[in-house]
């Protein structure tokens, strides 16, 4: 096959590249310019694609001996991930950027351009596994990227390769070495790409400004002032603003985020548990939606959030009743269905989180495989 190899500059997208070749593809490696300023997007471990990491790739290809190019993403990667995270916390949600990138531009503007110029796959150093289409969890499961390749159609997943899935990272770094690539101990980078100062708050100020609202608590009582929403997230209880804890000194929680008032209300530990979850842009990596309720586990963070739920496709989208409450839980983030096999790797299908419900209600009992999509 010809394979396009989306070359970071980091270790784990060049061993992929490496383990293409060794498979006997067709392979040309690729670096995505996404910035507008690429000399400022990398400090020690935060960023990424500056010109170090595009030297870093182009590198690593030579090493391999493939053919290597940059392609200019910038203006699409602005529009589709910035200009979309940020409208996103103006709007009082949490995005996880990563899947945007994922499903708007390696997966999708990248894919896109190489079906066109004749290539049948885009490897990336993803930690995710491919099955006969079926996407899974990493073998390292602490590295692991399901998650956040959830998003991807059945389409996209058909020309996909996740190459380094199956190694643990160790290994990855052990490998990389052996074949004398210069990335082999270089930093994994860390937060979000586009930030590389991890300010997210002053990032978003920057761009959405002032927007004053209150702080109320759970009975709309006003305890403080805001510059805007953007500064909150569902979950959080550092940077609230606030003199100290509740009159009971306990501590206080974000627990609800209304974008049109500019109101942030904060309660206790226990008022963010959450035991139904609403998204909608279901998809289903099968390609199909399930006939009916199905049992899978659903995971609400990139790493952990996870709970046993029922969940059935509805209206476009999905709703999720769990059996174990989860707390965090913020509009914009996405929930992802895994199958409770005896693995339970298997993506089924993914969702954007719209709301959440407090109600614990009665959970039906576990659906027969004739229900459940299988």
């Amino acid at each position: 096959m010809r394979v396009l190899a989306a070359m970071s500059g980091g270790v784990d997208s060049a061993v992929a590249a490496a383990r293409a070749v060794d498979a006997g593809h067709e392979v040309v490696g690729v670096h995505l310019a996404l910035s507008e300023a690429p000399g400022t997007l990398r400090t020690g471990s935060r960023g990424c694609c500056s010109k170090e990491d595009a030297g870093d790739a182009r590198r690593a290809a030579d090493v391999l001996g493939i053919p290597f190019y940059v392609w200019d993403f910038a203006d699409r990667f602005k529009q589709d991930v910035i200009d979309d995270f940020v409208a996103s916390y103006a709007a009082g949600e949490t995005p996880n950027p990563c899947l945007r990138c994922n499903e708007k531009i390696k997966f999708s503007a990248l894919a896109d351009r190489a079906v066109a110029l004749g290539f049948d796959a885009v490897a990336t150093g993803h930690y995710a596994r491919l099955d006969d289409g079926v996407l899974r969890r990493a073998v390292d499961v602490d590295k692991d990227q399901s998650y956040v390749l959830a998003v991807l159609t059945a389409q996209q997943l058909s020309r996909a390769m996740f190459p380094v899935g199956d190694t643990p990272k160790p290994q990855i770094r052990a490998e990389a070495a052996e074949r004398g690539l210069a990335v082999a101990n270089k930093p994994d980078s860390h937060d979000i790409c586009f930030i590389p100062s991890g300010d997210t708050r002053a990032f978003l100020g920057a761009r959405i400004g002032i927007r004053p609202g209150a702080i109320v608590d759970s009975g709309g009582h006003k305890l403080g002032d805001h510059d805007g929403v953007h500064g909150f997230t569902i979950g959080q209880r550092k940077g609230l603003g606030l003199p100290g804890p509740a009159a009971d000194g306990r501590p206080r929680y974000v627990t609800g985020i209304d974008p049109d008032s500019g109101t942030v209300r904060v309660g206790a530990a226990e008022d963010l548990d959450v035991w139904s979850v609403r998204a909608d842009r279901a998809i289903w990596t099968s390609g199909a939606a399930p006939a009916g309720p199905l049992e899978c586990v659903v995971q609400v963070r990139a790493h952990g959030g996870t709970a046993p739920a029922i969940a059935e496709a509805v209206d476009g989208g999905l709703v999720a009743r769990l059996r174990e409450p989860l707390t965090g839980v913020a509009r914009g983030q996405a929930v992802v269905l895994y199958r409770p096999d005896a693995l339970g790797d298997e993506v089924i299908g993914s969702g954007t989180i719209t709301g959440t419900g407090s109600e614990r209600d009665e959970v039906v009992a576990t659906p027969s495989a004739s229900n459940s999509g299988e």
